[in-house]
């Protein structure tokens, strides 16, 4: 009995744990899609309640946060306009998708498409594209963002970083 006292011990302590997180995860109990948005209107984020589909980060507030529904109703969140399109690029819907943004600048939820983004913003996964509903100089339309997402340029590329902000 000697020898097994201490893998008892190990087994014990593993199986605490393993219950203490299952129990963690029932309560918090995290959105990350709602069905029967038939209206396809954004969905007002709960802080620290819904999380990114793409990414599994939490949406601790609604700053950079976007949502898109797809003609069913069906809604997904993502912390970040960056997961977004990364997320969205191979679903069937896309081009049918509607994609909702919070801005910056006036702090309303509109229309992802009809959005104006800069590069060089603090988003939560340094992807650098925060939308703006009022257009101004240097700013980029949705479809040009999507773009530059899909093929990396973003703050998280060094190059891309130190060319837009000298770091």
């Amino acid at each position: 009995m000697k020898k097994f006292t201490p893998f008892l011990i190990i087994l014990l302590i593993i199986t605490i744990i393993v219950i203490l997180f299952a129990s963690m995860a029932k309560k918090e109990q995290m959105i990350a899609t709602v069905e029967g948005n038939t209206e396809k209107k954004y969905i007002k984020i709960i802080p620290n309640h819904y999380h990114d589909i793409e990414c599994a980060m939490t949406i601790v507030n609604e700053n950079y946060a976007c949502e898109a529904i797809s003609p069913s109703g069906k809604t997904w969140f993502f912390d970040d306009i960056g997961c977004l399109v990364n997320w969205l690029e191979d679903k069937s819907f896309k081009d049918e998708a509607v994609l909702w943004t919070h801005t910056e600048d006036t702090g309303n939820w509109i229309d992802a498409k009809k959005a104006w983004y800069t590069r060089t913003d603090p988003t939560p996964m340094h992807y650098g594209f925060g939308a703006r509903e009022h257009q101004k100089e240097g700013m980029i339309d949705f479809e040009t963002m999507r773009l530059m997402q899909l093929r990396g340029e973003t703050l998280a590329d060094p190059r891309i970083r130190k060319k837009l902000l000298g770091m």
